[in-house]
């Protein structure tokens, strides 16, 4: 639906959201905004969040499960170069 059409049919909108749809509104045949319920928006971010919780749950676990002497090593001399990197980087600021 155009910007111009939207425009006239805003309470027509509403309703067909109320009842569960979603409007998608264009310009110039692009679509620029999605009219949504707002409990649906709510749902759609609850469900990333918890998608999210759930990816850093099996890293953490998986990081759990790994021994660390298993892990890269990082030399006496890269260590020294990280610290005067971040050392330098607070002193810039």
């Amino acid at each position: 639906m155009s910007v111009s059409q939207a425009r006239a049919a805003l309470p027509e909108i509403l309703d067909r959201v109320l009842a569960g749809e979603e409007v998608t509104i264009t310009r110039h045949g692009e679509a620029v905004a999605v009219v949504v319920r707002p409990d649906a928006i709510r749902v759609r971010r609850a469900d990333r969040a918890l998608a999210d919780a759930e990816r850093l749950r099996a890293l953490l676990q998986r990081g759990r499960a790994g021994r660390l002497d298993d892990a890269p090593m990082v030399t006496p001399e890269r260590a020294t170069q990280l610290v005067a990197d971040v050392d330098a980087a607070r002193a810039a600021r």
